[in-house]
């Protein structure tokens, strides 16, 4: 029988060509790669699975802060790394790692798990369900309709180049401002910061990309880029398009004057934006907002719920009402009948007892609805939740809808 185990120094190497081969990369790690790795690996929370010596399924989980609907961080069990090798496909190894991990994770606390899913299908049998969404805009530069000769931010406000050492001093003060307001966001350690300016290099092929800054006109940093650029040329004329890796604010004006500076690069006829919000502003900051064409849109974060409780207190609330919530999870984790008591202010929650349910659903539709981005009309609709009392999905919706979408910027 194949051995689930927890990953030792001597199994390192192995797991790490199995999580290549999983990923189709090529599978023999090098040293920068394997010491990378093995930084970012709490040994006790790497699993693999075993077939003899040779590992053929991987697993690795991490500590993460999500922001909730209100600001609060809440932590959280963040899962990556998940493979099984072609050959061992079919045999319950993942299942049997999730349910290892997942429980870990709820005798230590942690309120949710997390993961960004590479396929849809596989996560919702263990409770997740998908609770932010991404589109990406390709901008065509020619017809957007902006002025060529812009030369900087109106606003008083000015963009700076930057290296990977001022980025890693500028971004992890500004990240903190940016993830306390934007629900479905997740903290980034040093370690990422490390990894996107080449510090640490997990993969072969990294190249450096360009870093830019948009200062305010007080001087105080609001705004931060990474990107790349090829280079296509044909009919000697440029074809050049910047690729953004991430982009983050804490002002519009911030968002505005990089995405105008992205766009006023000499020899750039196209800009991707990268994973943004569904609601994101760059279409509305052209002058013709049909020159940003969606050219990718797919769900995102995953969450799964641990702690119900701890999950529906930790957020705030669009309206002000009670209900009684029926949770259904087939792994017994997180089930149960709570009544939450929400408002605006916040909200408890405490189990129902003997009360009537007002809507039941499983874990993972809970999930989906709790930063506020799905509509439990719709979930019911569609047979993923059931109302026991009538109107009672318009009545929750009131309370967990958001006025804004949630937006995890983060791919781990």
């Amino acid at each position: 029988m194949t051995d689930v185990r927890t990953v030792s120094e001597a199994d390192f190497e192995g797991w790490l060509r199995a999580l290549n081969t999983g990923f189709l990369r090529e599978p023999g790690p090098n040293e920068d790669q394997i010491e990378a790795h093995r930084r970012q690996c709490v040994s006790s929370r790497v699993l693999g699975a075993f077939d003899g010596d040779r590992c053929v399924a991987t697993f690795r989980s991490f500590a993460q802060e999500v922001t909730a609907v209100g600001g609060a961080f809440v932590p959280a069990n963040a899962i990556s790394n998940v493979t099984v090798t072609p050959t061992h496909r079919r045999r319950g190894l993942l299942t049997r790692m999730m349910s290892r991990d997942l429980a870990a994770a709820k005798e230590r606390g942690d309120v949710l798990a997390t993961l960004i899913a590479a396929e849809y299908p596989i996560y919702g049998r263990y409770g997740f369900g998908p609770a932010t969404w991404t589109t990406e805009w390709t901008v065509e530069v020619p017809r957007a309709g902006l002025d060529p000769r812009w030369s900087g931010p109106e606003d008083g406000g000015r963009i700076d180049l930057v290296d990977g050492e001022d980025l890693r001093k500028l971004g992890p003060e500004l990240h903190e401002r940016v993830r306390r307001a934007q629900p479905g966001a997740v903290s980034r350690d040093e370690l990422w910061w490390q990894k996107i300016t080449g510090t640490v290099l997990f993969v072969k092929d990294w190249t450096e990309p360009f870093f830019a800054v948009y200062r305010s006109a007080s001087g105080e940093v609001e705004g931060l880029v990474s990107y790349r650029s090829d280079d296509n040329w044909h009919d000697k004329q440029p074809h050049n398009t910047a690729d953004v890796s991430w982009l983050i604010a804490t002002t519009p004006a911030a968002e505005r004057a990089l995405w105008r500076y992205l766009c006023s690069i000499d020899w750039i006829t196209k800009v991707k934006s990268g994973w943004r919000g569904p609601d994101d502003l760059l279409p509305f900051f052209l002058p013709d907002p049909r020159a940003a064409r969606v050219t990718d849109h797919a769900d995102w974060l995953w969450v799964r719920i641990l702690d119900v409780v701890g999950a529906l207190e930790a957020r705030t609330y669009e309206g002000t009402g009670s209900l009684v919530l029926e949770v259904v999870d087939g792994d017994g984790l997180a089930g149960g009948r709570f009544r939450l008591e929400a408002s605006p202010e916040g909200a408890s929650c405490a189990p129902a007892g003997g009360a009537a349910a007002d809507l039941t659903l499983p874990v993972g539709e809970l999930a989906t609805v709790w930063l506020g981005d799905e509509s439990l009309v719709r979930l019911a609709a569609l047979g993923r939740v059931r109302e026991e009392r009538e109107g009672a999905a318009r009545k929750a919706d009131a309370l967990f809808r958001t006025s804004g979408r949630p937006w995890c910027p983060d791919i781990f």
